[in-house]
């Protein structure tokens, strides 16, 4: 029976090429987070106040919006700084 062929563990891994497309497309993203993630808790909020018959929930899923797309984008900054160390 012929032996497989084993991978050396001495071989050194490639440092990956970083693409700058992929950078881009990371990048841009924060840029449409946070007014994505604000104009749906206001949308949100106007359809809650058309149903329950207030005035006031659109401020309730404006500012619910805003501390959404807030947290995102610091989750996207923080698993970018892990990725490049």
């Amino acid at each position: 029976m012929p032996e497989k062929p084993s991978l050396r563990s001495d071989a050194s891994p490639r440092p990956a090429k970083k693409d700058p497309l992929v950078s881009l497309a990371r990048y841009s993203e924060v840029g449409f987070i946070i007014p994505a993630a604000v104009l749906l808790g206001f949308f949100l909020g106007k359809l809650a106040d058309y149903y329950l018959h207030t005035k006031w929930l659109y401020l309730v899923g404006l500012l619910f919006g805003a501390v959404v797309g807030f947290w995102q984008m610091i989750r996207m900054a923080v698993g970018a700084f892990k990725k490049d160390e």
